[in-house]
C-alpha cells in the first residue's frame, strides 16, 4: 500500500531474469547479485518499515476495542507471524528465477493471466490506500481549519466542509506531486495523551459527538464499565480486525525491488530485513494500539486521530500531530499513484511509447475515482475493511502461497513435500480469512445497525 520506488531499477528491462541467456552458453542460474545492490542493510530495514507503516495504524486502537486486549495481541502476533513467513514463500521463488517485481512472479507461474491477476490485485489495493490517506484528509483537515480559526465546532462555510477539501487538495496538491513521505509522528503523543484525558471524557463546549456518549446513553453501562479495559470481548465489529491487521501489514510488492537494492544480497540476509520490520512495526502497532484502546475505551472511533479532536479540538500538540499527518498523507497519494498508472499501463497498453496525454488522464480519472469512494464511503473503517478483507489477504497468503506452488520446481521439492503442502494451507488460509472476513462484513452492512463504540 505504499508504494516504494527505486529509480535504479527503472533502466532494467522486464524479463524472467536479469540476466538473458547468451547464445552458445550455458543458461547461468540467476540471482539477485546478478544486480547489485547499494542499499545498507539498516537503510532497507527503514525502506521495508516504511513500506509496512501506513494509514492501518490510525485503525488499531477501534480493532482492539471490538476484541479485548489479549485477543487483539494473539490476532496481532498471528498476523506478524504469518506476514513473515508469506515473504519466505516470496523470496524463495524470487530466487529461484532471479525476478524483481511481484507481478512478474505471476507470469512467471501462470503466465500473462497471472501479471494482471496479480497487478490487478496490486492496483486495487493501492487504490484503497489512496481512498484511506483522502479520508484522512477529509476527517482532519476540517479540524485543523478551525483550530487556526479558534472555532470549536462546525459553523457551516464551505471551507469547513470535508469533501470540497479533499477536491481542492486532489487537484492543487497531489496532482502535481511526486515526493516521498513518512507517517510515524503518532506514537509518542498517544502515549503521553494517555496519562492526561480522564475517562469518562471531558465535554468542551458542543463537540462532544454521539460516539462517545452513546455508550453510557444509549447501552445503559455505568461509567465504570465504560471506561474498564476488556481482554475479551466478541462484537459485530470484530470482523474488522483481521482486516485492519491484514491492511496494516502489506508491504508484498515492495520486499523484491528492496531485495534487489540491498547489499550483498541473500535470502538469508533480506528474511533478517524483513523480521526486523516487522517486529519494529509490530511493536509500534501494538503501543500505538493499546494507548489509544486505554485513553478512550469503548468511544474510540475507527480513525484514532479524529477522536482526540472530540476532547479538546484546539489540544496544540494534536494539532502539530494533525498537521504532521496530513502532510505525510497528502505527499503519500502521489506516490502510491504511480505504482497505479504503471501497473495500469502494463496491463492495457505495455507496448506503447510514452505520451503525455495518456499519462496525465489516468492521474486524473484515479484522483477523480478516489474522491468519489471517500465522499461517499461513510467511514474509514469500512475502507480498512473491504481491503483488508479482499487485497490484503490475496496479497499476504494467497498469491504467495501459489506462486510458491508453481514457481519451485518439482525435481527441487515435490508436490507432496511439507513445504509445498505448507503453501498450499497457507493459501487456503487466505481464501479462508477472505471469505469469513467478507461474509461478516457485508452482514454488518446489510443489518444498518449503528453499534455502540465503533465511532460511527
Amino acid at each position: 500500500m505504499n508504494g516504494h520506488e527505486f529509480d535504479g531499477l527503472e533502466s532494467v528491462a522486464e524479463h524472467d531474469e536479469f540476466l538473458p541467456k547468451k547464445d552458445g552458453l550455458p543458461k547461468k542460474e540467476n540471482r539477485f547479485t546478478d544486480f547489485e545492490g547499494k542499499t545498507s542493510f539498516g537503510m532497507s530495514i527503514f525502506n521495508l518499515s516504511n513500506a509496512i507503516m501506513g494509514s492501518g495504524i490510525l485503525g488499531l486502537a477501534f480493532a482492539m476495542s471490538n476484541t479485548g486486549i489479549v485477543l487483539f495481541i494473539i490476532l496481532l502476533c498471528a498476523i506478524a507471524i504469518l506476514s513473515a513467513y508469506s515473504i519466505h514463500l516470496l523470496l524463495k521463488s524470487a530466487g529461484v528465477v532471479g525476478i524483481r517485481a511481484y507481478e512478474q512472479l505471476g507470469n512467471r507461474a501462470f503466465g500473462q493471466p497471472g501479471k494482471v491477476v496479480a497487478a490487478s490485485i496490486i492496483t486495487v489495493h493501492n487504490i484503497g490506500a489512496m481512498s484511506s490517506y483522502l479520508f484522512i484528509v477529509k476527517s482532519e483537515l476540517p479540524l485543523v481549519i478551525q483550530a487556526f480559526l479558534g472555532q470549536h465546532g462546525n459553523t457551516g462555510e464551505w471551507f469547513l466542509e470535508g469533501n470540497y477539501l479533499i477536491m481542492i487538495v486532489s487537484a492543487t496538491l497531489i496532482l502535481p506531486l511526486s515526493l516521498m513521505r513518512r507517517l510515524g509522528t503518532f506514537l509518542s503523543s498517544v502515549i503521553y495523551k494517555k496519562f492526561n484525558i480522564p475517562c469518562p471524557l471531558p465535554v468542551y463546549g458542543n463537540n462532544m459527538t454521539e460516539s462517545l456518549i452513546a455508550p453510557v446513553n444509549q447501552t445503559g453501562l455505568m461509567e465504570d464499565d465504560f471506561c474498564l479495559a476488556k481482554f475479551f470481548t466478541i462484537n459485530s465489529q470484530t470482523a474488522y480486525t483481521i482486516p485492519i491487521l491484514a491492511f496494516a501489514f502489506v508491504c508484498h510488492p515492495e520486499v523484491l525491488p528492496i531485495y534487489t537494492e540491498l547489499r550483498d544480497a541473500n535470502k538469508k540476509r533480506m528474511q533478517r530485513v524483513a523480521n526486523i520490520s516487522i517486529l519494529a512495526m509490530f511493536v509500534m502497532y501494538l503501543l500505538t494500539a493499546l494507548f489509544g484502546y486505554l485513553t478512550f475505551y469503548m468511544g474510540v472511533e475507527p480513525e484514532l486521530l479524529h477522536t482526540y479532536s472530540q476532547v479538546d479540538p484546539l489540544d496544540v500538540l494534536f494539532l502539530c500531530v494533525r498537521l504532521a499527518v496530513l502532510v505525510a498523507v497528502t505527499l503519500t497519494v502521489p506516490v502510491v499513484l504511480f505504482p497505479i498508472r504503471r501497473a495500469i499501463i502494463q496491463i492495457v497498453c505495455p507496448d506503447k511509447p510514452f505520451h503525455w496525454a495518456r499519462h496525465i488522464a489516468i492521474a486524473v480519472v484515479l484522483l477523480v475515482i478516489v474522491n468519489l469512494l471517500v465522499i461517499l464511503v461513510p467511514s474509514i473503517r469500512d475502507i480498512f475493511g473491504l481491503i483488508g478483507a479482499t487485497s490484503a489477504p490475496s496479497l499476504i497468503f494467497i498469491l504467495p502461497g501459489i506462486f510458491y506452488i508453481r514457481i519451485i520446481p518439482e525435481e527441487q521439492e515435490p508436490l507432496l513435500s511439507w513445504t509445498k503442502i505448507l503453501a498450499a494451507c497457507f493459501a487456503a488460509l487466505g481464501f479462508i480469512l477472505m471469505i469469513m472476513s467478507l461474509t461478516f462484513i457485508i452482514t454488518d452492512w446489510v443489518s444498518g445497525v449503528v453499534h455502540s463504540g465503533g465511532g460511527h
